[in-house]
């Protein structure tokens, strides 16, 4: 049997306590754009944003217990094309006060951790394509 065909990601999601402000941060800081609002019975419950220049599609959806006990994990990894656009970034975070960790090298490329929005979701960058050693492998272990 076949894996099934798939067709990479439709969208991410996260919960988070204060719609408006996250939503902020990831307009701001990030570069998302407001595509649709979720209103039920009159009250804006969530949001679905793209992203012109490569970023996955994500929403926020007002939910302030779920956002409490998911911070701090990181949900997902959003691909950055190379080192030079991963170190751009992170100086683009920098100057926007955002607080990250550094960009370091990883058996799979480079990693830039550390960044966490509003709710405390740690939003990681990796660079694409994924950079498995020749002769590595699969599956492999890490070790920390």
């Amino acid at each position: 049997m076949s894996a099934p065909l798939l067709d990479g990601i439709h969208h991410l999601k996260l919960p988070v306590s204060d719609l408006d402000k996250s939503l902020d941060w990831y307009t701001t800081n990030l570069g998302y754009e407001l595509m649709v609002n979720f209103v039920e019975q009159g009250v804006r419950m969530g949001v679905s944003m793209d992203h012109a220049r490569g970023g996955p599609p994500l929403a926020l959806r007002l939910n302030p217990e779920l956002a409490a006990v998911a911070a701090g994990f990181d949900y997902f990894a959003i691909g950055v094309p190379g080192e030079e656009a991963i170190e751009a970034l992170a100086a683009h975070l920098t100057e926007r006060g955002v607080e990250h960790g550094p960009v370091f090298r990883t058996p799979v490329g480079w990693v830039l951790p550390g960044v966490h929005d509003p709710d405390g979701h740690e939003v990681r960058f990796y660079t694409t394509p994924l950079e498995v050693p020749e002769g590595m492998p699969r599956p492999f272990t890490r070790e920390s």
